[in-house]
């Protein structure tokens, strides 16, 4: 999963980036408004931290630009705590939810986690696809009980397939959804990680669908 952290505070962009990076995510950032606003129309997000109080654009023109630009990712504004009428704005904006600055850092990954499952379709914190489980809170996975042994690769990549079971997801969407916008694109690394992961999960479970990408189903039983 692939997130944008819009956060003109240095110290606090930072400590979101590393927050979200080890909780599995690739992270995106901007300082300003102006470049958060040209990566979320141009890039691929699961989903977006953007702060209210940002200089060359404000949160909201970022958010509403976005959404009129029909850019649905989900997005969670960071607001000042004496600023209710920010809260508004927002909401009435887009925004698909809030944290009131100063928080703690778990609320909001709790927060983002909820967001993607809600894009998704899924309201659990736990998602089910046949024997296997994925815990997006502890980001693990089981097999019939068994923990996964997986590289932070190999999870992001199960993560998105869980998120969109039974969909069939494109290689390029794939490299978009689980590297960085510095990553080299043309790289064959997912059909690596795919042959990797299905060893591991030692169910046959994700389809190589020909000429459009793969989907992960509940094996037939």
């Amino acid at each position: 999963m692939r997130i944008l952290v819009v956060e003109d505070d240095v110290n606090l962009n930072r400590q979101l980036v590393e927050a979200l990076q080890e909780a599995g995510y690739v992270v995106d950032k901007a300082f300003d408004g102006e470049e958060g606003h040209f990566l979320g129309e141009t890039e691929p997000y699961d989903a977006v931290i953007l702060d209210i109080g940002l200089p060359e654009m404000d949160g909201i023109t970022v958010l509403e630009k976005w959404r009129a630009a029909s850019r649905v990712m989900p997005v969670l504004i960071l607001t000042a705590r004496d600023r209710w009428s920010d809260k508004v704005a927002g909401i009435d904006a887009g925004a698909d939810d809030y944290v009131t600055k100063p928080f703690h850092v778990e609320e909001v990954l709790a927060r983002i986690r909820a967001l993607i499952r809600r894009a998704a379709g899924h309201a659990s914190s736990e998602i089910v696809c046949g024997p296997v489980r994925l815990d997006t809170k502890s980001s693990k996975a089981t097999v019939e009980g068994v923990t996964l042994k997986l590289t932070s690769h190999e999870y992001r990549l199960l993560s998105y397939l869980m998120h969109h079971m039974g969909e069939v997801v494109s290689r390029t969407e794939l490299v978009e959804h689980l590297y960085d916008q510095d990553f080299d694109r043309d790289s064959n690394t997912i059909e690596v990680f795919v042959g990797r992961l299905r060893k591991k999960l030692g169910v046959d479970m994700i389809e190589t669908v020909r000429g459009l990408g793969y989907r992960i189903q509940a094996p037939a039983k």
